[in-house]
């Protein structure tokens, strides 16, 4: 009934009806239009319980959709909230590594200071002294 067939076809049989009424000599429904009045009242209490109807069965597959929609975002607000948790981790494993690595090359550099205090500095200082 929220069609633009129903509607150009309604348009056509209203006009058709007062057309012809108007025109012809012998009219079975004269000009206050009391039996199309009729016809339209009638149409009307059929067609609001149906508009209605369909209306609530358009709810109701909206509310599906809009349910099956939020299932959807929670389902993959919790897989990126994983996602998240999985790459702190990660994070905290790399910077774990990285302190390690700062640790052991801060360890090395200072043996080789000794090493190279222990090597080079100690001979000179023996040569400036000796004589």
């Amino acid at each position: 009934m929220g069609s633009w067939k129903f509607i150009i076809a309604q348009t056509i049989l209203l006009v058709s009806w007062v057309s012809i009424n108007l025109v012809a000599a012998r009219s079975w429904d004269p000009f206050p239009f009391i039996l199309l009045n009729l016809a339209l009242s009638v149409q009307a209490g059929y067609a609001a319980p149906i508009i209605i109807m369909s209306q609530n069965r358009q709810q109701d597959i909206d509310r599906r959709a809009a349910e099956n929609d939020y299932r959807i975002n929670v389902k993959a607000e919790l897989e990126i909230e994983l996602l998240h948790e999985k790459i702190d981790e990660l994070r905290a494993r790399e910077f774990l590594r990285l302190t390690e690595a700062v640790k052991y090359l801060t360890d090395l550099l200072l043996q080789t200071r000794q090493t190279i205090r222990a090597d080079f500095v100690f001979p000179l200082e023996q040569e400036v002294s000796a004589p």
